[in-house]
């Protein structure tokens, strides 16, 4: 009695003023182990737009919880989920680096009435398996596309393509070799490695004995993508003349130092660098570089994560916070932006993200730091693997 009396007297006191209610985000990702650093990104480009667009939605304030997933772990990935959902109370399931983890969540948003937005799992078929997933990252068919017609308008005509053995790297492959074949080239081998895969010598001896021209690869950014092009350089493959041609997973800026001089010139298309021209993405750089302290740290989940908190404010905004999660996903269908990356739009059918994808080339600076010079852009990509998905 003591304590109702007590909590009617504070509400008084408060003089009927408008409660704020807090809505969850719960953010799944690799905040250590090898990837720690893409979560590190994750909450960089987090902090970042909630620096500089402030916490509060209307009267709604924003919090966001974090849960460690340091590598791919389907299961553990679904636990995780679940407990934010049951006990976090999240309104909103968020985050995601790697494909198997985002889509074994999938099957609970429905009944938990939680949307799902993803900052970087970039295979097509997730976003078909519940109509309340919404990506804000990329696709593999998307950043893969492009590289084919680069390589064949290169000269190259044979390439051995070299992928990690899950969802994305599939998925890379498919994309390649459909649009290389359609520009009238050939894939001479298709390599599919363990994503566990950490010794490439032996990889690289089965590219030369190929009789490639040219090698396509994909693997997931981190420890495995460094080693990968450090392999490709110290077998003698670029010196022999065997081009290398990718997505922009190869040569995210966090890994440009410890390649140096090996990666200059080296092409790969991709949906952002840290080095795109806007003041978008200059303001974007500034506070998503003080955000994780290290500038020279930042890379492409970053911008996934800001533009994913971008969609999910719009959601807030339009249900009043109040948790519905199919009018929050409808209220985002055809949203378009100016994302630091460029114009950008959420596609009404697929909830996927439509978004130029840019031809890069590592360079060297006046200052001496190395970044992906963006030297063509490529309009408008949808993702062409959601036909091959669904």
């Amino acid at each position: 009695m003591k304590r109702f009396v007590l909590a009617a007297v504070a509400a008084v006191a408060l003089g009927g003023a408008a409660y704020a209610d807090i809505i969850k985000v719960g953010v799944i990702g690799p905040f250590s182990g090898p990837f720690a650093l893409q979560g590190k990104n994750f909450k960089a480009g987090i902090d970042a737009y909630m620096a500089v667009n402030g916490k509060k939605v209307g009267n709604d304030e924003v919090e966001v919880i974090y849960r460690d997933l340091p590598a791919a772990d389907p299961a553990q990935s679904k636990s995780l989920a679940q407990e934010l959902v049951v006990k976090g109370k999240v309104q909103y399931l968020a985050g995601f680096y790697f494909t198997p983890d985002a889509m074994a969540v999938t099957p609970i948003l429905k009944q938990a009435n939680v949307p799902m937005v993803i900052f970087n799992a970039a295979t097509s078929a997730i976003v078909t398996k519940s109509p309340l997933v919404v990506r804000t990252s990329f696709t593999t068919w998307q950043t893969s596309t492009p590289i084919a017609k680069v390589a064949f308008d290169a000269g190259v005509k044979k390439v051995i393509s070299v992928v990690s053995d899950y969802g994305p790297g599939v998925d890379a492959e498919n994309a390649f070799k459909a649009g290389f074949e359609k520009q009238g080239g050939q894939v001479v081998q298709a390599i599919r490695m363990p994503l566990s895969t950490n010794d490439f010598s032996p990889i690289m001896q089965r590219i030369k004995d190929s009789g490639a021209q040219g090698v396509f690869a994909f693997l997931p950014s981190g420890p495995t993508t460094l080693g990968f092009v450090k392999a490709y350089n110290e077998n003698g493959l670029k010196t022999a003349g065997i081009k290398l041609f990718a997505p922009g997973d190869l040569t995210q800026e966090s890994d440009l130092p410890a390649l140096g001089d090996a990666a200059l010139g080296m092409q790969t298309t991709f949906h952002y660098s840290v080095s795109h021209d806007s003041p978008e993405n200059k303001a974007f750089v500034a506070a998503a570089g003080k955000a994780i302290g290290n500038p020279a740290e930042l890379t492409f989940p970053a911008v996934g994560a800001f533009d994913g908190m971008h969609v999910i404010y719009k959601m807030i905004e339009a249900t009043g916070g109040k948790q519905d999660a199919q009018k929050a996903v409808d209220a985002v269908k055809d949203l378009s932006w100016v994302s630091p990356r460029g114009p950008v739009t959420i596609d009404a059918e697929s909830r996927h993200i439509t978004q130029n994808i840019y031809l890069r080339e590592v360079a060297k600076g006046d200052d001496g730091k190395y970044y992906n010079k963006e030297i063509q852009t490529f309009e408008k990509q949808g993702d062409p693997g959601l036909a091959a998905a669904k």
